[in-house]
């Protein structure tokens, strides 16, 4: 799930072969909901986004939570991800996709315009929205069978049925994802970002009563063969509740905001055409996405399918998947999202100037500072990748045996973090150099190389292993996006200073190898001596990273890491502040 939805959400992130999270989310000095001015007002707003990006984080991972805990990651869970994932998809097809590229640019272009500060532009454009979602959303309500067709496969009759019941709710929610994006669009022109980072709040919190209600009614053991039609409605229904409930309140804080709206259909001389031609190169870019998603959802669901025909009692379809993405991501959204956040508008200023030799400089200092992190951490996620998914999802409807295959799954996709990262800052600088069609041709190589090797492992592995073999088949899709965009930056760049990167990279790997080593005796140790349980799983990763990373760092400072220095003083730099 490469891509984060631009709506605001938290709820599926799209497992597409190549997408950073938002390539062109604006970045420039935040103000919150009230929009206040000067130094004071800026620090101020912005730490009320941080706290409301942690808190949103912080809530969608407890809803992940209990999601596992009440449907599992057998065929429930995976007929429920299935379902809940389509509305996303669709969503960024219509609206997701372009929000940055072309609705956000358009409505600040037309606000300092237009004579009415852009109020018709906005209202055709809210009109248009409006009316596009409701014929897109009964279309698809109508259609749900065939299009969850697309993401099942092969799969088993009675998971297609639950799914495409449970489609029936959950398409609705294409109308409230696409206007809640749109909105925080219009708020962002506005200088108002604090409720579009706080309005997914109320979301996760809907939706984890949901769960809970669910759990509490059904008990533990539901399968796709008990589960009841109003236990279904529940879940349905609920999930929607939650992302109406976003709506609504980005509805009030546009309104608090001063927006009212006047239905306009006249679209001619809105500029949206001219814009939307422009733009066609990030909706093949969100295409191709979008088609590394519907290859990954059809052959794990169809291999999870064929698991429980085996008689393999483990969840090995798109739950797992998604799961173990949620974990891999968090390491990534935390701490490379936000050095990427503050490089993007230095390294598109400097792109503008054509200086190439800052534009490289920015683009190694931040690979290199992330790299500082992200390799160790990376490498724990893998090595303690199983109890820590045993850990958080082992409750429930979810057994041990079910989490552990979540803990495989993120111990492939963890030792791809620093390439998926890499790829992912590779990108940026394209964007800031105002080339989009570059990254979309890259997209197209991307999945080319994953769907080969994600077909390659559905051929060749066992059922209950294809999860992993397609998570594997991702990341190594990276490698490929990597050493493409790399080539391509290069030249344009004259190098990327990759003397200086390929040094870093491999005195941090050397750093690494004591901390591995040790992680594995700590792991042999909870294995053999405590046994299996709560205190392996919880025990284990936190004595091995305590161990890990004193030996970490005391090896980067014995191999002379540089960037160890630097990371020491932008800590110390923003603690005095």
């Amino acid at each position: 799930m490469a891509t984060e939805t631009t709506n605001g959400s938290d709820d599926p992130p799209v497992p597409g072969p190549s997408g950073p999270d938002d390539p062109t989310a604006p970045t420039g000095g935040a103000s919150g909901e009230q929009g206040s001015g000067g130094s004071g007002g800026m620090m101020r707003s912005s730490a009320i986004m941080a706290v409301g990006t942690l808190v949103s984080r912080v809530t969608g991972f407890v809803k992940a939570i209990v999601i596992a805990a009440a449907l599992g990651t057998q065929l429930l869970g995976d007929a429920y991800q299935t379902a809940q994932t389509i509305p996303f998809i669709i969503n960024d097809l219509l609206i997701g996709g372009l929000m940055a590229s072309v609705v956000i640019p358009l409505l600040v272009k037309r606000r300092m315009r237009d004579d009415d500060g852009g109020v018709k532009t906005e209202n055709r454009l809210f009109t248009g929205a409006v009316v596009l979602l409701l014929v897109v959303t009964a279309a698809a309500v109508l259609a749900a069978e065939p299009i969850t067709a697309l993401y099942l496969g092969d799969s088993d009759p009675r998971q297609a049925e639950v799914t495409v019941y449970l489609a029936r709710f959950l398409l609705a929610q294409i109308f409230f994802v696409g206007l809640s994006g749109l909105i925080s669009g219009m708020l962002n022109t506005r200088n108002r970002f604090g409720s579009p980072v706080w309005a997914p709040v109320l979301n996760n919190i809907v939706v984890i009563a949901v769960g809970g209600l669910f759990l509490w009614v059904a008990g533990a053991g539901r399968t796709v063969e008990t589960v009841t039609q109003g236990e279904l409605v529940l879940l349905g229904a609920g999930t929607t509740a939650g992302m109406a409930a976003q709506l609504v309140v980005l509805l009030g804080s546009l309104w608090r905001a001063g927006f009212r709206w006047r239905p306009r259909l006249d679209l001619r001389g809105s500029g949206l055409g001219e814009a939307l031609r422009s733009a066609g190169w990030m909706f093949l870019y969100t295409l191709m996405t979008q088609l590394g998603l519907l290859i990954t959802a059809n052959l794990v669901n169809r291999a999870g399918a064929e698991s429980v025909r085996q008689g393999h009692d483990v969840g090995a379809g798109l739950t797992a998947y998604n799961f173990a993405y949620t974990l891999f991501q968090l390491p990534y959204a935390i701490i490379a999202v936000s050095l990427i956040t503050v490089l993007l508008p230095q390294m598109s200023a400097h792109a503008t100037e054509r200086r190439w030799d800052e534009v490289r400089a920015g683009f190694s200092r931040t690979l290199r500072i992330s790299a500082l992190v992200l390799v160790p951490l990376g490498l724990a996620l893998a090595l303690y990748a199983v109890p820590v998914a045993t850990l958080v999802f082992a409750r429930g409807n979810t057994s041990a045996a079910d989490a552990a295959n979540i803990g495989l799954v993120l111990a492939v996709m963890a030792l791809g973090l620093v390439p998926f990262t890499v790829f992912q800052l590779m990108l940026r600088v394209f964007y800031a150099m105002g080339d989009t069609r570059t990254p979309a041709l890259i997209s197209i190589a991307n999945v080319s190389v994953h769907g080969a090797l994600a077909l390659t492992a559905y051929a060749v592995l066992p059922p209950d292993r294809v999860v992993a073999g397609v998570a594997a088949g991702f990341m190594l899709s990276f490698l490929s996006g990597l050493v493409i965009a790399g080539t391509i930056l290069s030249r344009r760049l004259g190098g990327l200073d990759g003397r200086h990167i390929g040094g870093t990279l491999l005195r941090l790997h050397a750093a690494a190898v004591p901390s591995v080593a040790a992680g594995f005796g700590v792991l042999w140790f909870f294995t053999t001596q405590v046994g299996p349980g709560i205190w392996t799983n919880l025990g284990a990763p936190v004595v091995g990273c305590l161990i890990g990373g004193v030996l970490f760092l005391l090896c980067a400072w014995a191999l002379r890491v540089r960037e160890l220095s630097a990371a020491l003083d932008l800590v110390r730099s923003r603690l005095r502040r």
